[in-house]
């Protein structure tokens, strides 16, 4: 059942009925299709409410609490931080969320809606990064941001604020999905990044203005973070991350899911191997992720033309190996310092377990310290 989206009593009363506690997706159909606007679901007595298949009791009890000057209240206080509203039935709701499981009843925006209907990928990582997670993950987003992709990831610190930066920086285009309401900063320290987001990206979240992150609002958040992009990139992972949550919902949304491959004995790198050992695909070069946005402008010229970039760095030779290198890695570094060789000699002459040996060579080719090329 559709609402007049263009009646502001009808507005106001549907933003109150999709906060009530208890209303999902499921319960606003049945409420609309019972009492056909949102108006008449708040108008309707308990003992109607409670006849209704799918509303318990005490979903009645918190729908008859409910007025359409509560959603008067909240519509004026979005517009008052410069957001708006967004209902199923607008024009620039995105498609995509209304195709996943528990999709959202309404969300409220701040900056540029149009970006909700282009391509994207998500970038999302640990937290607590290692500097090897940060150069990946910055120069991915600032591959994908410049191939016309938007980047979206959750205004967390860490691995979401360096793809958000990294996607304006290179002018290009992101999307943050925050777990609270528009008007709080959270956490504190991304206050610069909240701002700069609003003015050149888009803020987007379902939780009312105000509303501080509470238990269950990052699941929820990160199930938008992955519906809206058409490909989720983990960066770094630890075992248990909550990471690894935005995984599962993409999977569960039918969503590619990539991962950058990382050292063996490194805690933030142990989600994403193991992603990779599972099925996920790895991002071993930028091409890879741009394979998956043909429509893109850019995209075929990143991937195979002269600008081709390997997460980490350039494809151009180091004169000398950086000071981070494990003793495995630099081993090898300096087999390939002469010129090309082989991969079956590369790993014979390093002197370490195969699988070690070509984990460590897909750290330096993610690091663009060395090219991979026909064998």
């Amino acid at each position: 059942m559709a609402i007049d989206i263009d009646d502001k009593e009808e507005r106001a009363a549907y933003v109150a009925l999709a906060l009530t506690p208890g209303i999902g997706a499921m319960r606003m159909a049945a409420l609309l299709g019972h009492c056909h606007t949102a108006s008449g679901a708040l108008a309707a007595p308990f003992a109607f409410l409670s006849t209704i298949p799918g509303i318990s009791p005490a979903a009645a009890s918190a729908i008859a609490e409910r007025t359409p000057a509560d959603g008067e209240r909240i519509l004026a206080e979005v517009s008052r931080l410069g957001g708006r509203s967004i209902v199923p039935d607008d024009a620039d709701f995105p498609p995509v969320l209304r195709e996943i499981p528990d999709p959202p009843t309404l969300l409220f925006a701040m900056g540029e809606v149009a970006l909700l209907g282009r391509p994207a990928a998500a970038i999302v990582g640990s937290r607590d990064h290692s500097e090897y997670g940060s150069l990946v993950g910055r120069e991915v987003a600032e591959a994908a941001a410049r191939a016309g992709v938007v980047v979206v990831s959750g205004m967390a610190r860490g691995l979401d604020a360096i793809a958000h930066l990294a996607a304006l920086d290179a002018g290009g285009a992101t999307i943050g999905v925050l777990g609270n309401g528009l008007g709080v900063v959270y956490p504190a320290a991304n206050r610069a990044l909240y701002r700069r987001v609003a003015e050149q990206g888009l803020l987007l979240t379902e939780f009312p203005p105000g509303e501080r992150p509470g238990i269950g609002a990052f699941p929820r958040r990160n199930r938008l973070i992955s519906a809206l992009a058409r490909v989720t990139v983990v960066v770094e992972a630890a075992e248990g991350s909550g990471t690894l949550i935005t995984v599962g919902t993409a999977l569960a949304q039918g969503r590619d899911v990539m991962a950058i491959p990382g050292n063996i004995t490194s805690p933030t790198s142990l989600g994403t191997n193991r992603l990779i050992r599972d099925g996920a695909e790895p991002l071993l070069e930028v091409a890879d992720l741009l394979a998956h946005f043909p429509e893109c402008e850019h995209s075929k010229t990143q991937a195979h033309g002269s600008a081709t970039r390997r997460p980490g760095g350039s494809a151009k030779a180091c004169p000398t190996p950086p000071e981070d290198l494990t003793p495995l890695e630099r081993g090898i570094f300096e087999i390939l310092r002469g010129g090309h060789t082989a991969l079956d000699a590369v790993v014979a002459q390093c002197g370490n377990t195969p699988s070690e040996a070509l984990v460590a060579i897909s750290t330096l080719e993610l690091r663009g310290l060395l090219i991979h090329s026909n064998g």
